[in-house]
């Protein structure tokens, strides 16, 4: 050994010993990258070179049964961002404020917050959005999404419902069949470029959106219009507080229109009162009067106590029943029953029920479908009231001939009168008519559907021969429902309202059930004004008209 390396054999010792430490720190901290925190790593590395984008699916459409659009999806941009990531939060808020109009510390003040996420605007239409979508902002999103629109606007507005800002359905058939309208999101992978702006590149993973379901409702828009235009004038002409209206095909159940007025836009739902969001046809239960007639009419020819031309003494427009006095609108003397049902005559509709009794009237009324919902495919529908016998007082079997002391819906009368039209079957009403998917594939179709059958041919028969007559004859309380060129068969309907435990004297419902042609019905409609003024109260004066228009 020479003399110069036992001088420095000391330090270079001492440099081998650090540099292997050197080299053992580096290996082992090599080993912790690649080796042990190598998933970590990875995914923070492909977190901050790559994202995932989702790819918003379009909702399904509705149309009515003649394929007309009653919904569509516009295109809007929703700007959020996640303040912590976001550096550049004046320039940002600046940039928004430019082009949407509105102060820009109204966005710093979001961006300035602690939050983990916060929106920015919503509902932004691409000429607002301009420049700012080629702007890259660290932390800050723009989200191409849908918005719903109804070119129809008012017509049907109940029925069609409406979405909130989340495109999901909270009302009418936009929530009730929600989870058909709503797609599946898919998703593509974007990689960050050398300006900083994500991009899609050829072979990134990609999963494309599948659109959802769209739905072709029984309705007629063209029916629809005519009636809500026809219920909007009548309510307007009698003071009414509000309007019902149901057209239906009786053979099939089919629904054609479906109306409630007041109505309103659901483009602009949030600016109209809530109560006229609801479809009344089904959520809303009246005591009916005379059109209620009809159960009894046929309890009594099913049971065979009471023949068409049995006459009854209608005791001059009087009668004490018990402890209350009925009385008709006019003063009739003596009526067979196919006249009590033309005149509407109260007193001779009692007297031909007390020889038929409770227990006929009760099993045909549940028969019609009273007292129960009809199963219409939309949610809130109410059942109705019809009390059990052991219920009834010694008066009920009058009242409720006449169409007190229940409780119906529109689409229960539309329902049961539909019975009398079709030979007598009770159907249920049908609102959806297919559901097709993104593939043009029916996934889901209503057929007509039965659900029992109501006395014979016969009886149908002569019931629609004395409907007939209370529209067509001289005297018969439907005159007013009648339409040049057609066979209307109907029945009017006055009953008065319940107010503080007590009938009302000042408060109505009016009432007309109608269809077309009575040698084979196709169209059926119901008309109902809720608390018109008098003398439009009458079924005859008010509802009737409403329907021969």
């Amino acid at each position: 050994m020479t003399k110069t390396y036992k001088k420095f054999r000391s330090r270079v010792g001492a440099l081998a010993i650090f540099v292997l430490l050197g080299y053992s720190v580096l290996f082992i901290r090599l080993f912790q990258i690649q080796v042990l925190k190598r998933a970590e790593y990875q995914e923070e590395i492909i977190e901050q070179a790559q994202r995932k984008q989702i790819l918003q699916a379009n909702r399904g459409n509705i149309y009515d049964r003649k394929s007309k659009p009653l919904t569509r999806n516009v295109i809007h941009y929703t700007l959020s961002a996640k303040p912590r990531l976001v550096e550049k939060k004046v320039q940002l808020a600046t940039a928004i404020s430019r082009r949407t109009g509105k102060d820009k510390n109204k966005y710093l003040k979001k961006l300035n917050s602690k939050k983990e996420f916060v929106f920015l605007e919503r509902d932004l239409q691409r000429q607002t959005l301009g420049a700012l979508e080629t702007e890259n902002y660290e932390g800050f999103n723009i989200e191409r999404k849908y918005r719903r629109y109804y070119p129809q606007e008012h017509i049907a507005s109940q029925l069609i419902g409406y979405t909130n800002v989340d495109n999901i359905g909270i009302s009418g058939v936009e929530k009730d069949f929600n989870k058909y309208l709503t797609g599946e999101s898919g998703w593509v992978i974007k990689t960050r470029g050398w300006k900083g702006k994500y991009q899609k590149k050829g072979g990134s993973p990609y999963q494309g959106p599948i659109n959802g379901n769209n739905i072709k409702l029984t309705i007629d828009v063209d029916y629809q219009a005519i009636i809500q235009e026809e219920l909007e004038k009548r309510q307007l002409e009698t003071s009414a507080k509000a309007a019902i209206g149901v057209i239906m095909n009786p053979q099939t159940g089919e629904i054609l229109a479906l109306a409630s007025t007041p109505s309103f836009n659901n483009n602009r739902y949030s600016d109209s009162n809530p109560n006229s969001h609801r479809i009344r046809a089904i959520t809303d239960q009246f005591e009916p009067g005379s059109t209620f007639k009809i159960v009894a009419a046929v309890a009594a020819l099913i049971d065979k106590k009471v023949r068409l031309n049995d006459e009854f003494d209608c005791e001059n427009g009087i009668y004490p029943y018990y402890d209350i006095v009925v009385k008709d609108h006019e003063k009739f003397q003596h009526l067979n029953f196919s006249q009590i049902i033309k005149h509407s005559s109260n007193i001779g509709l009692i007297k031909a029920m007390e020889l038929v009794g409770p227990t006929a009237l009760f099993k045909t009324a549940r028969d019609l479908g009273f007292g129960t919902p009809t199963n219409i495919n939309l949610s809130g529908e109410l059942s109705g009231k019809l009390h059990p016998i052991k219920n009834w007082s010694r008066v009920s079997l009058g009242q409720i001939s006449m169409g007190y002391e229940v409780g119906v819906t529109a689409m229960q009368l539309a329902t049961a009168y539909c019975a009398i039209a079709n030979g007598g079957y009770v159907v249920t009403p049908k609102i959806i008519q297919q559901i097709v998917n993104h593939k043009n594939e029916i996934i889901y179709k209503e057929s007509p559907e039965i659900v029992r059958k109501i006395g014979e041919q016969k009886v149908s028969d002569q019931i629609i021969t004395m409907l007939r007559s209370v529209v067509s004859e001289d005297g018969g309380t439907g005159n007013k429902a009648n339409i040049k060129g057609w066979d209307v068969a109907g029945k009017t309907g006055t009953a008065k309202k319940v107010t503080d435990g007590k009938y009302s004297n000042d408060k109505y419902i009016s009432n007309f059930v109608g269809f077309l042609p009575a040698s084979n019905p196709q169209l059926l409609g119901v008309v109902i004004l809720d608390e018109p003024r008098k003398p439009f109260h009458w079924g005859s004066e008010g509802a009737a008209i409403a329907f021969s228009r």
